[in-house]
């Protein structure tokens, strides 16, 4: 097949805990695949990657051939020759480089594959495909792991020199507790699930009571996802009860310091929480910001996203040229 027949263009969302696929054709969906992200290194991680990608041509009735090019949203430092280093959610990637595109370039036989930041290529999903196709100046803040964000100023996704829109790591404590970065009193601090539950070990060590570990037991998960800590507020469970409190708080201050600094027309927020957690929780967000803005009655809309799990998978495969 010639290149200038390959029609097809296949999105990853590279996470800690999944790694979500989509294949779209003429700008749509056309299949799709999710599987657990391997726990036993890079080599497995990439070849999961491959898979996946294979699984959702299949799914779309398509085959390698038919694949004009792949993107791929990863957390960590993302190098200019595609590969990602640093990524501490994602096994294997926590250190050195990865060589991503070219070892799924051998994997796939694509003609190009184009690696970004996982949260950027989420908001350009949303920006291209979903919630923030009405607007030119937006945030995109992916409450999940770790807590990520991208800008989209004067319609342009906003790069910087490669860290813009890391809102995570934006101050809301000074001497708060540790973040995954090794900082302290960030938003990512107090609003990302991996700190969550690294509060929680230690809380539940010292004999606090939860259900968190329970309900990640039966769910037969060795880590606390989003489902867990919404299940265990369907419980009234206290502990996740104060952690999504917490989360609340930090998230108005860092959000209500973005809006009082770049007047922005709509902030959306997603990701494995922001999803699972959906509207109840955005509109509390919304209430924190509000109380806290220069201009109160010029807020942004609070949205939530609309492709939902899939928005950094299609961002990623826009990203491509979808």
């Amino acid at each position: 097949m010639a290149d200038n027949e390959r029609s097809l263009y296949a999105g990853v969302d590279l996470g800690g805990t999944k790694i979500e696929t989509v294949v779209l054709k003429g700008g749509k969906v056309a299949g799709s695949d999710r599987v657990q992200t391997p726990r036993t290194g890079a080599e497995d991680v990439i070849e999961a990657i491959a898979q996946s990608v294979r699984s959702a041509l299949e799914s779309a009735k398509a085959s390698a051939q038919d694949l004009a090019a792949v993107g791929v949203g990863s957390p960590g430092v993302i190098g200019q020759d595609g590969s990602v280093g640093s990524a501490k959610n994602v096994p294997g990637f926590e250190g050195a480089p990865v060589a991503v595109a070219s070892e799924l370039t051998k994997k796939l036989g694509a003609n190009e594959i184009k690696v970004d930041n996982d949260v950027r290529v989420a908001v350009r999903g949303e920006w291209k495909r979903g919630a923030g196709r009405p607007y030119t100046d937006m945030l995109g803040v992916f409450v999940g792991t770790g807590v990520g964000g991208g800008l989209v100023l004067d319609n342009k996704l906003l790069l910087g020199r490669g860290a813009a829109g890391e809102i995570g790591h934006t101050l809301v404590r000074e001497g708060g507790r540790v973040c995954s970065c090794g900082m302290e009193g960030h938003l990512e601090s107090y609003a990302g699930r991996g700190r969550m539950e690294a509060r929680a070990r230690h809380l539940h060590e010292r004999g606090e009571k939860t259900e968190l570990f329970e309900l990640m037991r039966k769910r037969g998960r060795d880590r606390i996802t989003s489902g867990v800590i919404h299940a265990a507020i369907e419980r009234d469970d206290k502990m996740a009860k104060k952690f999504i409190d917490e989360a609340v708080w930090a998230l108005g201050i860092a959000l209500a310091n973005a809006q009082n600094l770049l007047d922005l027309e709509a902030i959306i927020v997603g990701g494995g929480l922001g999803d699972r957690l959906g509207q109840p929780f955005v509109s509390r967000i919304e209430e924190a910001v509000r109380d806290r803005l220069f201009v109160p009655d010029k807020a942004p809309r609070f949205l939530t996203t609309e492709l939902g799990d899939l928005s950094g998978a299609v961002g990623a495969a826009v990203l491509a040229g979808g």
